[in-house]
């Protein structure tokens, strides 16, 4: 009955092994991702002391990431929305 045991408890702690490795890794991932949260919070700062909207420069992030056509787009729907609220 020993054995009986043994394989039942066997891939109970391979999964258990894989599940903490996981964690682990997620755990790593996550306090490299803090950390750069960190730096950015950093930059934005010097950008806001040197005088800079930090505003205006989340959103030139923002629309750096963009594709050109997905830009136009987006620019273009915006304008869309202002017209039809007077805002132009």
């Amino acid at each position: 009955m020993a054995a009986d045991a043994d394989e039942a408890s066997g891939p109970q702690t391979v999964a258990a092994g894989q599940l903490r490795a996981f964690i682990e890794r997620i755990e790593l991932v996550q306090e490299d991702i803090d950390a750069l949260s960190d730096d950015r919070k950093e930059i934005f700062a010097e950008c806001k002391a040197m005088g800079f909207d930090t505003k205006a420069v989340r959103t030139l992030v923002k629309l750096r990431k963009m594709d050109q056509a997905e830009r136009q787009e987006a620019e273009a729907i915006l304008e869309l929305y202002k017209a039809a609220l007077g805002m132009v």
